[in-house]
């Protein structure tokens, strides 16, 4: 097994012997070394956002004092529901490599298919005008980073 694997299956294994969630692990991985750990933590915060991956990502961009996380490689044991990919592809990671895909989550019990395979139809747009002027107040800052 992959080492940097096994550290994210390790860190799956005490998630769900303590109770914080389910079985998902994560670690990110810069220039050979661990700079990041995760481990589904949604049941310990009673938050629906502490995914592994999430989680992961927080400390590596706390570890290495950014949020850009370019040249780093991300080890999980499942593959990224839509949330966390957005996260990773945000965070601008170069690789992902996971160990369970979809179909094996929803074996388990877990319903991250659905996200893949349904419209997404519960949102409107309101009050865009006045957003826009916001949008516009941020464009005209003279430095600013667009992530």
């Amino acid at each position: 097994m992959n080492g940097y694997m096994k550290a994210a299956v390790e860190e799956a294994r005490y998630g769900i012997r303590e109770g914080h969630g389910g079985p998902f692990g994560c670690v990110i991985v810069k220039d050979g070394r661990i700079v990041g750990r995760g481990h589904n933590e949604v049941i310990r915060q009673n938050d629906p956002t502490c995914h592994g991956e999430i989680m992961a990502i927080k400390e590596a961009c706390k570890t290495l004092g950014t949020f850009d996380l370019t040249g780093c490689e991300l080890y999980t044991t499942a593959q990224p529901c839509p949330m966390c990919a957005g996260a990773v592809l945000w965070a601008n990671i170069s690789k992902v490599y996971y160990g369970c895909n979809i179909s094996d989550t929803e074996e388990i019990g877990f319903r991250d298919k659905k996200f893949f395979s349904e419209p997404f139809d519960i949102s409107e747009e309101l009050d865009r005008a006045e957003c826009l002027e916001l949008f516009r107040e941020y464009a005209s800052l003279p430095e600013k980073k667009n992530y």
